[in-house]
């Protein structure tokens, strides 16, 4: 891929480019120089592999209320009403947004396309067969293309905010690219950088999911919420050396059913509504079913079947789900797909109000990344792409205090980092270890099911690792670089090396803020589940909330 050189100074700059980044960047005003970056390419993003569409409420036999409804009964709870109201209310128009700059979804005649997923009332999520994040992020990257004002660039990776220290502002971020790490100014910055499902040994978001956005804003000083509510899909793909592909809660809306090995419809055991139950409650009766009849938790499974679905229908809503679940030896015609959990989306994030803005000045927080209070303590589905187009038209209402920056940058000289290739081997092969061990930990003490004695033998090993990790002499390089003062390396392969580090780096922390947060919430609700406080308690209607190393309760939500 060709390189290019980045400006010293953006307008805005936008971190991260699935579709929470992506329309946020088209929705800023023209007149502005956006920077959009990406640590890969335009066309990986978690937002790509989103299946089963996005939730509006666009039929006759629906309502915004409704939908506001469903939402707020998903989130047990902790969704903060204003904002779902917002969400709701506004998601008509962003469809047709979506429409008219090319989104193609599935109609049915010249009417779009309705399908039921799991604890919506209504059928009311669009879809584009089952590739509707891809649908999405590609349409929104050929616009962003089309744009003079938005430069996208490539291969490169937010490393740290930029805060002026006697303001408090956001005016930038530090950035590894071309292997070197150079300062960029912005008059705002906004981190669209997804999830952390890297952080977990199962799980359905691609690589890049490292929890980048909430880390370095973790370390920056900003307020976090509610970070021990993660989403655990029911149905991943559970076969030998395949990813944990995500087998749509849209395949259960049309009909397929969730059965053991003896073929029995078990997750009405558990909750009236069955398979169609919140995710939550499914994710967790397959656990606990797994629990009782298999005899490895780490290979279990239970079985999908789609044959309760016409054959008609699933090549026309399901081609890629025919198409992967084909490679990996299943006819979805003829026999169930092998299924389990696995972590696939974080309710929690940076604390943001409907214009995304964030405790700290000109930075701003859109998608995944942030934590708005639509969600509460449990995701209803298909409302995250949703999210994402929502909050982000609200920034073209930005208002840039600092539209001209003060043009005085310090101009210190280049850091040099070097180690001979067998330092640099040891280096990386100690990386690489943290990043193998650390997700299965978290994996098996802060997944599905929780309890506080793991939980604190979790946090005690993560605390240790992180001091081996500062104790790297790459680590103490770079934390110790002044704001401004550039960097380069004379490193064996060290577009791998930096990556690598930076992102053991904010699995490291990620890791450490669900874990602590999972200890922190003596009760069960929504996305966290505690064998040792298995019911939810009235006291705890609350969100959590953390800055820097202090956790506290917000007040008792109504």
């Amino acid at each position: 891929m060709s390189q290019i050189d980045i400006p010293s100074q953006f307008d805005v700059l936008v971190v991260g480019a699935g579709a929470a980044g992506l329309y946020t960047a088209l929705c800023l005003p023209e007149s502005l120089r956006v920077g959009l970056i990406t640590k890969e390419t335009v066309a990986l993003s978690a937002s790509d592999w989103a299946q089963g569409g996005i939730a509006a409420a666009v039929s006759p036999e629906d309502s915004p209320t409704l939908h506001i409804e469903d939402t707020i009964l998903a989130g047990a709870g902790l969704c903060d009403r204003n904002a779902v109201e917002f969400l709701a209310q506004l998601a008509p128009n962003c469809i047709q947004s979506l429409v008219n700059l090319g989104v193609a979804f599935d109609r049915h005649g010249q009417a779009l396309a309705l399908t039921l997923e799991a604890a919506h009332s209504r059928n009311r999520v669009l879809h584009a067969a089952d590739t509707t994040g891809r649908e999405v992020t590609t349409t929104l990257t050929t616009q962003v293309l089309r744009r003079p004002n938005i430069q996208v660039i490539q291969q490169a990776l937010a490393l740290s905010l930029w805060i002026e220290p006697e303001t408090d502002r956001c005016q930038g971020i530090s950035l590894f690219y071309q292997g070197k790490i150079t300062w960029v100014r912005a008059s705002a910055v906004i981190l669209a950088t997804g999830g952390g499902g890297q952080v977990f040994a199962q799980t359905t978001n691609p690589a890049v999911s490292t929890g980048d956005g909430v880390a370095i804003a973790y370390r920056a000083g900003v307020i976090l919420r509610d970070l021990e509510f993660v989403q655990f899909h029911p149905t991943a793909l559970t076969k030998p050396g395949a990813d944990r592909f995500l087998i749509s809660e849209a395949v259960r809306g049309e009909g397929a059913h969730l059965v053991d090995n003896e073929g029995r419809r078990f997750a009405f055991d558990y909750h009236p509504a069955g398979e169609l139950a919140p995710r939550d409650v499914v994710s967790r009766a397959i656990f606990s079913h797994l629990q009782r009849t298999a005899v490895d938790l780490a290979t279990a499974h239970v079985w999908l079947d789609m044959r309760p679905i016409p054959a008609d229908k699933i090549r026309h809503r399901f081609p890629n789900i025919i198409k992967v679940c084909q490679h990996w030896g299943v006819d979805v015609f003829h026999e169930p797909i092998p299924v389990a959990p696995a972590a696939h989306y974080w309710m929690g994030g940076i604390v943001a109000d409907l214009m995304n803005r964030t405790n700290i000045k000109s930075l701003y927080a859109v998608g995944e990344t942030a934590s708005t209070g639509v969600h509460g303590a449990n995701r209803l589905a298909s409302n995250s792409l949703l999210e994402c187009i929502v909050f982000g038209a609200q920034m073209s209402q930005i208002e840039l205090e600092n539209i001209g920056l003060p043009s005085e940058i310090p101009v210190l000289p280049s850091r040099k980092f070097s180690v001979d290739a067998s330092e640099g081997n040891i280096q990386q092969a100690q990386l690489e270890a943290l990043r193998e061990k650390l997700p299965r930990l978290v994996w098996e003490n802060a997944g599905i099911c929780r309890e506080q004695s793991k939980l604190e033998t979790a946090i005690a090993t993560v605390e240790s690792w992180q001091q081996d990790f500062a104790a790297l002499p790459l680590s103490q390089f770079l934390v110790a670089l002044r704001p401004a003062e550039p960097a380069n390396f004379d490193l064996p392969d060290v577009e791998r090396q930096l990556r690598l580090w930076a992102e053991t780096r904010n699995l490291l922390d990620v890791a450490n803020l669900i874990l602590k947060s999972a200890a922190f919430r003596t009760e069960s609700r929504g996305g966290h589940y505690r064998l040792d406080y298995s019911q939810p308690d009235p006291n705890w209607q609350v969100h959590t909330l953390v800055q820097t190393h202090h956790w506290w309760k917000s007040s008792l939500l109504s």
